[in-house]
């Protein structure tokens, strides 16, 4: 049964997104965690989850990174463990991120789960990307500052911390609340009990990142080949001075290769679709045959994509896990990149066109969908 998010998402967009930090009191109702604290700190103990442990003892922080062996002598107060991308690896608790697909998906980042005892956190920190912040069991103070300019410093080299801040937001969250804050707003949660807290991020990637991954992909592809030319050079009086025009000159054709409508989508759409955490795939074994998948669509069976995959429809191209897609069939990859579960009349005539079929086998088999037992 699909979890029901009580949101008024153009009201909560138009008011609060990117704006100031709201709590949006029993956004799930009636929320149960889908995730036990063992299994958290089990997911922290395998070598492809991203997790960390925070902790404080007596005034002095402390940060490291898993996987972790054991975690039985850590005491009964003042630390937490954090999971990123669980849901890539536990389907439960991705069952949390369905319900903010009306937001674009490329923007997602991933789902981290942190567990806290009493007194247990991360500090006071300043996020640069959206977080929805889903209280589950236990109880914790959150307070919200609001985004001024504020002094940020490492009290440990895992953690970068900002001072002491006047609060616009000191509330209590019960389960099932949502405490949203946009980037640049200083918070931190304070743990009365044990708690499991679910936060749902969304990242923009800043500037530097698309000019390096712009890079990236322009020398794998051999673009910008073209060597500055001057044939309407004149006889120079200052040969150490570089003419304002020449500057211009350079930056065009920076700005040219940018230019090119083609080049810049199919950078972009194997940019944004490659997830920062890694994958739960396992490929299909025995791999099926093209026929199969056809006779388990046909038969009824329902086709889910692999929690984490980003398959985005970019302008009308197609890209799948940083790779470009040319589909035997727009439009049934179109609704291969708009559902995360995919049923036989979805896919249309696509279903009659052998191509397809082969294709869809091909993604079933590199693990990227499966059908659901």
């Amino acid at each position: 049964m699909a979890l029901q998010l009580n949101i008024n998402w153009p009201e909560f967009l138009q008011t609060y997104w990117q704006k100031k930090p709201v709590i949006l009191k029993n956004a799930f109702p009636n929320f149960v965690d889908p995730i036990t604290p063992d299994e958290l700190a089990g997911l922290a103990m395998e070598p492809e989850v991203d997790s960390r442990l925070v902790s404080q003892v007596d005034g002095k922080w402390q940060a490291s990174h898993g996987p972790f062996t054991q975690f039985d002598d850590l005491g009964e107060t003042g630390w937490s463990i954090l999971c990123q991308a669980v849901n890539h690896w536990h389907m439960p608790s991705a069952e949390l991120v369905r319900p903010f697909r009306v937001l674009p998906e490329w923007r997602l980042d991933d789902l981290m789960i942190s567990y806290s005892v009493p007194g247990g956190g991360v500090g006071p920190h300043i996020d640069n990307y959206d977080v929805f912040i889903i209280q589950g069991m236990g109880r914790r103070r959150w307070r919200v500052g609001d985004a001024l300019p504020m002094r940020q410093f490492c009290p440990h080299p895992a953690l970068l911390h900002v001072d002491p801040f006047e609060p616009i937001i000191d509330e209590e969250m019960a389960p099932g609340d949502i405490l949203y804050i946009p980037p640049g707003f200083p918070h931190d949660g304070y743990t009365f009990e044990d708690t499991l807290n679910y936060s749902v991020g969304f990242r923009g990637p800043n500037g530097r990142d698309f000019l390096s991954g712009f890079a990236d992909y322009a020398l794998e592809n051999d673009l910008g080949g073209v060597h500055y030319a001057d044939p309407d050079l004149t006889v120079r009086e200052h040969a150490g001075r570089v003419e304002g025009f020449e500057l211009d000159r350079a930056r065009e054709m920076m700005i040219d290769m940018l230019r090119q409508p083609e080049d810049f989508k199919q950078w972009f759409g194997r940019f944004v679709s490659t997830p920062r955490h890694e994958l739960d795939v396992a490929p299909a074994e025995p791999p099926y045959a093209p026929e199969e998948v056809l006779d388990a669509l046909t038969g009824g069976e329902t086709l889910v994509r692999l929690s984490g995959l980003r398959v985005l429809n970019v302008d009308g191209s197609f890209f799948i896990n940083g790779e470009a897609y040319r589909p035997a069939d727009a439009a049934a990859a179109d609704v291969l990149s708009r559902y995360t579960e995919v049923t036989h009349d979805m896919l249309g005539d696509a279903l009659h066109n052998p191509a397809f079929i082969a294709e869809l086998a091909g993604l079933i088999n590199q693990g990227y969908w499966y059908f659901d037992e």
